[in-house]
């Protein structure tokens, strides 16, 4: 890739609207060190030394997003609580767009606190609801989504599924069809619950294992003529036009109509792989977006992956970075 197509492709991200829509949270880190063991339990004690919050899940994907310069907007529910005012005002601190993320005095912000000692986790503890949303929170959800289709006109439009309950079967539906009649690409990153649900999407992201029990299937080996026959058997279920599956230490594979390929992923020194999935979907959806070219969103979004996964929690991917290593790996 020519180096002046690199910077123009760069440049091109911010003015790229990209719209995501899906279970938000946030992650807390309790930092601390370990020098013995409990005398109540057979436990570590870790003296805890910093607290750190961070976004997840499809907050987290917008962060990725806005990091690379383009214009975001998130559409989520959560608890009408600290951790909801917490959240909203992270990701306010970094230009996302957060005037349809509705409040909901029947569920709470999701948290996931991970206590952390000698920089590995030691512990996380889970705070949230998983029921799908009522019926009215559907109705504003969809509203606003429709006004946003239909005032900001987007590029592309990310579905970020964790399984917390705001993508329904009724949300998915409505807001698939409402793209396709608007000529609006549509990016999904699933769960097992709704897998089979995205029946028409554009661009269709598991990872290994959420197609492996998605499809209730084994994959024979992790080459090419092996993920063609696992691309044919989502298509025969979901009708969608491209597979963009991440392999973990394989790389990830892609399959468009004219073309399929494995990629290999770059040796990095993996420190930890939180959030790397959100990054992926967020360089793939907005490289796509803005060129239409699935053979160098999987490339960028697979150097990305690897980037994040050097970090040692949830983090978005550096814009700079990421460009210096798509020039050493990609330019020419």
């Amino acid at each position: 890739m020519e180096l002046a197509a690199i910077d123009q492709l760069f440049e091109s991200f911010k003015n790229t609207k990209i719209g995501v829509i899906g279970d938000v949270m946030l992650d807390t880190y309790w930092w601390g060190s370990v020098d013995r063991i409990s005398p109540e339990a057979p436990v570590p004690i870790v003296a805890l030394q910093k607290k750190e919050i961070r976004v997840g899940g499809a907050a987290n994907v917008a962060l990725n997003l806005r990091a690379l310069g383009a214009p975001t907007t998130l559409f989520a529910v959560i608890g009408k609580d600290s951790e909801g005012t917490e959240l909203k005002g992270l990701l306010e601190s970094h230009g996302i767009n957060t005037n349809y993320i509705q409040t909901s005095t029947t569920r709470v912000t999701t948290n996931k606190v991970r206590v952390m000692g000698r920089n590995q986790q030691m512990m996380r503890l889970d705070h949230e609801h998983t029921n799908d949303l009522n019926t009215k929170e559907e109705d504003e959800l969809i509203a606003h989504f429709i006004e946003y289709i239909q005032t900001e006109k987007p590029g592309l439009i990310i579905l970020e599924d964790y399984n917390k309950g705001v993508l329904t079967e009724r949300v998915i539906h409505t807001i698939l069809d409402f793209c396709k009649v608007h000529d609006i690409p549509t990016s999904v990153d699933p769960k097992q619950k709704n897998f089979l649900a995205y029946k028409g999407c554009t661009l269709f992201k598991p990872n290994l294992k959420e197609v492996k029990e998605g499809l209730n299937i084994s994959i024979e080996s992790m080459e090419v003529a092996s993920l063609n026959k696992v691309h044919a058997a989502l298509q025969k279920s979901l009708a969608h036009e491209i597979s963009f599956i991440t392999l973990s230490e394989h790389g990830v594979y892609f399959a468009t109509k004219s073309e399929q390929n494995l990629i290999p992923t770059h040796i990095r020194n993996i420190s930890d792989v939180s959030g790397a999935g959100d990054t992926v979907i967020a360089v793939a959806s907005l490289t796509y977006a803005a060129t239409k070219n699935m053979s160098l969103a999987a490339e960028i979004a697979n150097i990305a992956g690897g980037l994040v996964c050097e970090i040692v929690g949830t983090a978005p991917i550096d814009k700079m970075l990421l460009k210096a290593e798509v020039i050493k790996l990609l330019g020419k």
